[in-house]
């Protein structure tokens, strides 16, 4: 599943330019949703609370990438993606492995081209992700009780059938794609001053720090992983991809390793990567469900909740985003999930 390294490929030769952003922004415009910047003054006043400094204005950005087609960014990446294939490619099909958010990417960006899609997930995927691949027109092959069995699926059905294996998160085009959630944050929030991005594989915070750190420099982004899935803080401090078995509550968040593209593009423009415990998730998920009214699953609340609970550096008056981006909560576990999740408090 790791992009195999190019002869002399060096991390200045995996830098996505931000002008590649702005072509995939034109090519995938009339399959994805330019979606909003909410805000809040109750988040406001928590990390206020929590670190003794008030963001500008007195409130708290928030770029709903929940609110994309499939309940999150992926179809902006599998969109790029599939743009790029070659015509023999396309007429064979591609086949893609993923725990959910990426395989829904894949499956919407088949549909609407005209490309078979084949997605190989976890035997014990969620189910709310799983039907919606399905209802996408994707084929669904569920198989593997770990990410060392599915990826041996998905390697067998490729030879197979002939597929184009075409990846989750570490690929120029993907980020490209993922760049555009950053392009927009620029646009609406022109002057912004830290941008709080939850991260899995590393494909989106790739995107958005890249345009970040080409388009305004003096942003810092900071990334956030669950401490039983840092597999981007692992990747960059050994300068590659560290496999690894990741464990959170964040399915959505849950990579097996961070790729070479994503720890080129990190190693360049994101400022720090930090890990909260799962129970800090489990409290921002709580906290968008009661005070910002907006239903995420937990991987979508992970760089909410680190913010909230004061592990982002902010300075006084600084303009704040953080990307929610992962909606897809599976509806019969929500319940169980808010009733463990502990209470933020709101001075």
């Amino acid at each position: 599943m790791v992009a195999p390294k190019l002869e002399g490929q060096t991390d200045e030769d995996r830098i996505v330019t931000v002008d590649r952003m702005v072509e995939a922004a034109r090519t995938i415009a009339p399959h994805v949703q330019r979606t909003p910047m909410l805000s809040s003054a109750t988040a406001a006043r928590i990390v206020e609370a929590a670190i003794g400094r008030p963001p500008a204005d007195g409130r708290i950005h928030l770029k709903a990438e929940h609110l994309q087609t499939t309940g999150s960014f992926k179809p902006r990446g599998a969109l790029a993606r599939i743009a790029a294939l070659e015509p023999g490619e396309r007429s064979r099909g591609i086949i893609t492995v993923s725990a959910g958010n990426a395989a829904q990417g894949y499956a919407y960006a088949g549909r609407v081209s005209g490309i078979p899609v084949t997605v190989v997930m976890p035997a014990e995927a969620n189910p709310t992700k799983v039907a919606a691949c399905r209802g996408y027109g994707a084929e669904v092959v569920l198989e593997g009780a770990d990410v060392g069995e599915t990826l041996a699926a998905m390697e067998r059905i490729r030879a197979d059938r002939n597929l184009t294996f075409c990846h989750p998160f570490n690929d120029p085009d993907w980020i490209a794609g993922t760049g555009t959630v950053g392009l927009e944050i620029l646009e609406d929030l022109p002057e912004v001053d830290v941008v709080v991005v939850g991260v899995g594989g590393g494909g989106l915070i790739a995107g958005i720090a890249g345009a970040g750190g080409q388009r305004r420099p003096g942003a810092r982004i900071y990334g956030v992983e669950p401490e039983g899935s840092n597999a981007l803080q692992l990747g960059l401090a050994a300068g590659h991809p560290v496999p690894l078995t990741p464990r959170s509550v964040a399915d959505g968040l849950n990579g097996p390793f961070a790729g070479e593209w994503n720890i080129a593009m990190a190693k360049r423009f994101v400022t720090d990567v930090i890990l909260i415990p799962d129970e800090w998730i489990l409290a921002a998920l709580r906290f968008s469900l009661e005070r910002l009214k907006q239903v995420l699953e937990p991987a979508g609340a992970a760089a909410l909740g680190a913010l909230l609970t004061g592990r982002v550096p902010v300075e006084d008056g600084e303009r704040i985003c953080v990307v929610l981006s992962g909606g897809n909560v599976d509806m019969g576990r929500l319940g169980e999930l808010v009733a463990s999740a502990p209470v933020l408090a709101v001075p």
